[in-house]
Formats: structure tokens, sequence, C-alpha cells
């Protein structure tokens, strides 16, 4: 059995399922999905994790007087599924500094922008508006600031003249599926470093540097 691991979701659950199909579908992945928890009780996401034999847990904000003590809630089910590391997937609520700072190296999230640029929930339309030519996504710490924790991955994709929000969040989301495994995977066995605001991995993965992205290609010299 791997890291046993919680995943925090609002809605259906996309990245959640790469994540279960990565710790399902592969025997040496170094992390369990232990719980599934929602601020949202009715988030199909959490249907899908029950449905992959997986702890599933709703959890209403509104039922709680204040962010403290919903995170007395999240914590006491962190500790009985014997938690040791948290995925942010999804999910979408502000934390404390308290419950960031308990959790500090041992909680990722995935945003989708390549941060720090387009911090916040609407990171598409910002993109779009600004005009860049390069977006994509980026899995970090989670640390007190929004969106604002040490980066362990990143992917571009480019932008196209003809995108709206859900075209660019489409190509996008490809993208996410394929970083948060990955970086959990990495966190689980435990070969990713804070260093300051830089992330170590040790031992360095050994590849190419893959070309430059342009977007729009440079046209024939």
């Amino acid at each position: 059995m791997g890291v046993k691991t919680a995943v925090l979701i609002s809605g259906r659950g996309s990245n959640l399922k790469a994540l279960i199909d990565a710790a399902q579908g592969n025997p040496g992945y170094p992390a369990e999905i232990a719980c599934v928890i929602s601020n949202k009780p009715d988030a199909p996401g959490l249907f899908m994790a029950r449905k992959a034999g997986i702890h599933a847990i709703g959890l209403n904000h509104r039922d709680y007087k204040d962010r403290k003590a919903f995170e007395d809630a999240i914590q006491a089910l962190l500790e009985k599924y014997e938690c040791e590391l948290v995925v942010l997937a999804g999910f979408m609520r502000l934390l404390t500094p308290e419950f960031t700072a308990r959790w500090y190296g041992k909680m990722i999230n995935i945003h989708p922008s390549l941060l720090p640029s387009f911090k916040g929930a609407y990171a598409h339309r910002d993109a779009l508006a600004s005009g860049v030519c390069i977006s994509g996504c980026t899995v970090h710490f989670v640390s007190p600031e929004m969106d604002a924790g040490p980066i362990i991955l990143q992917a571009a994709v480019p932008v196209l003249e003809e995108d709206t929000e859900s075209s660019l969040a489409a190509r996008v989301l490809v993208q996410e599926h394929r970083c948060l495994p990955y970086a959990l995977k990495l966190l689980a066995e435990g070969r990713l470093h804070i260093k300051g605001m830089k992330v170590e991995i040790n031992p360095a993965t050994v590849h190419t540097a893959p070309p430059a992205l342009l977007n729009p290609p440079l046209e024939m010299e």
C-alpha cells in the first residue's frame, strides 16, 4: 500500500479521476487515495470515489460557524483515515494559515494557469483578457497566500485566437491530468524538497530539455 492521501474537491472530480486511475491502475504507484472530502455533499466527485471503493465524505462548509470549525472537521477525517498527504483537486475554499501551516510541505494544489500569473478562480478568463499566447497549469505546495506556494511542476499550452474560456480550459485540463498524479508520485516517494521558494527533486529527473513552445510558430525564413 502507498502513502495514505486525502483528496479535497468541490465539483465533478476530473483531476480526482486522474489520481484514482494512477493509484489504482499502477501497482507501483506510491500513494493510496484513502479518502475524498468535499465541501459540497452533492459533488459528483464523491459518487465517483465511492464507486472506486474510496471513503467519500461531504462536509457542507455552511454547516459550520467559521472556517476553523470546518477545518477542524476536515482534520478529524484526515486523522481518522491516517492520511499523511493532502491534494487539493478543484477544492474551492480558502484554507486558514493555521491549517496550511500544519500541512505545509505535505499538501499540494493544481491551478489552471502558469503561476504566478492569473491567480484565483478566473484564471482562463484572465489569461484570455490579458492577450497571452501561452497558458497552462501549475502544481504547487499550498501556502497561506492563495496560489503562491513553491512550484513543483508546470505544463504549457498555446492560447489560440479562437479560444473561449471553455476551449482553453479543456486543453489545459488534459495537462492537469498528467501533472497532478506525477507530482503526487514525487511527493509520496519523498523526492520533493522545498528550498525557500524553489522545489528540488532528488534524485533529479533525467531528461533532455524539450524544444521551446512558440505561439504563434515562427514562419519559415
